[in-house]
């Protein structure tokens, strides 16, 4: 089933939660080269991150990987084998885990960060990974623009792709809920697997422009959302979805759940979507500085810790109360 699409909404997200690299024109570095330790690096764009247990990692230009084992208060930048920018991190614990980015690059430690080496790279490709998920310590996705899906059966060592659909609809995020997988895509498209990423469904929320982010609620739901500020949450496994109100036309950029329940999405333009009920109603809150958020994490004693346009910060606790 094909859909229709404006070809510009679709392109602004391309590069990584990609408006914030179109907007801000971040372009790949040769992918070939060491990332250069640089001070400010903590406010250098950044797409992406990760708790795992007490520590904080973050990904995103010029091959920025930076963490933090204070909750946000300091960060250590690693040493990197890319220049490109890094769209996605995963980490399947303390020790173990994976980043992409342009140039089709796919970063691995097995150090907890400390050091990372290379493990594929397909700069002739001219389309960047935009996430990555690992079930184990050895199958993991890697997805990205122009429907890229790569498949690992052994700790990311080596890569086949494949295409899970008849077109080459930029592919921008994939989750495991349960044991389903889920992926967000351009175009209103919404995919899900049943059986570990072999054969994949088309789901339908009925919505023609980009998806960038989707991430489960509580008891079941499941909350998706894109351009212009489109929100839906779905009580099935995405075989039916109803639409939220969220009072902007922001992109939304992606969403987590906070440790008392709240849910909190992101978006452009300095927007916050908070709900208490489960992503039934949203209350939108606006940065004063309208920051172009790009992920949100809540650090081990509960602040909360915001990246983007303007690298990594901590935001005030009222920002989203």
């Amino acid at each position: 089933m094909k859909k229709t699409f404006e070809h510009f909404d679709t392109y602004i997200l391309v590069i990584c939660i990609s408006l914030l690299i179109f907007l801000y024109g971040t372009t790949s570095a040769s992918g070939s080269e060491e990332a250069v330790i640089a001070p400010l690096a903590s406010q250098s764009l950044l797409l992406d991150a990760q708790r795992v247990e007490n520590t904080l990692i973050v990904v995103g230009e010029r091959g920025h990987i930076l963490i933090s084992e204070d909750n946000g208060n300091s960060w250590t930048q690693s040493q990197v084998p890319t220049r490109a920018t890094l769209t996605g991190v995963y980490f399947i614990d303390r020790l173990n885990g994976w980043v992409v980015g342009h140039d089709q690059v796919i970063l691995r430690t097995g150090d907890g960060g400390k050091s990372w080496e290379l493990v594929y790279e397909d700069a002739e490709a001219e389309s960047p990974l935009l996430d990555i998920l690992f079930l184990d310590g050895k199958h993991g996705y890697a997805i990205g623009a122009y429907g890229q899906f790569l498949e690992s059966f052994d700790g990311g060592s080596s890569w086949e792709g494949r295409w899970i659909s008849e077109d080459d609809f930029h592919l921008n995020q994939i989750i495991a809920v349960g044991d389903q997988l889920f992926i967000a895509a351009e175009a209103g498209f919404v995919y899900r697997s049943d059986d570990q990423g072999q054969t994949w469904t088309l789901l339908d929320p009925d919505y023609q422009g980009s998806f960038f982010g989707i991430f489960p609620g509580e008891k079941g739901r499941l909350l998706l959302f894109g351009l212009r500020g489109h929100l839906f949450h779905s009580d099935d496994s995405g075989e039916t979805w109803a639409a939220a109100t969220t009072g902007t036309e922001a992109s939304l950029t992606s969403g987590i759940r906070l440790s008392d329940g709240t849910l909190v999405i992101t978006g452009l333009a300095g927007a916050l979507l908070t709900s208490h009920d489960n992503g039934s109603t949203f209350i939108l809150h606006q940065d004063p500085d309208r920051k172009g958020f790009s992920q949100l994490l809540q650090a081990a004693d509960d602040s909360i810790i915001a990246l983007g346009d303007f690298g990594v910060t901590k935001l005030p606790q009222q920002s989203i109360h």
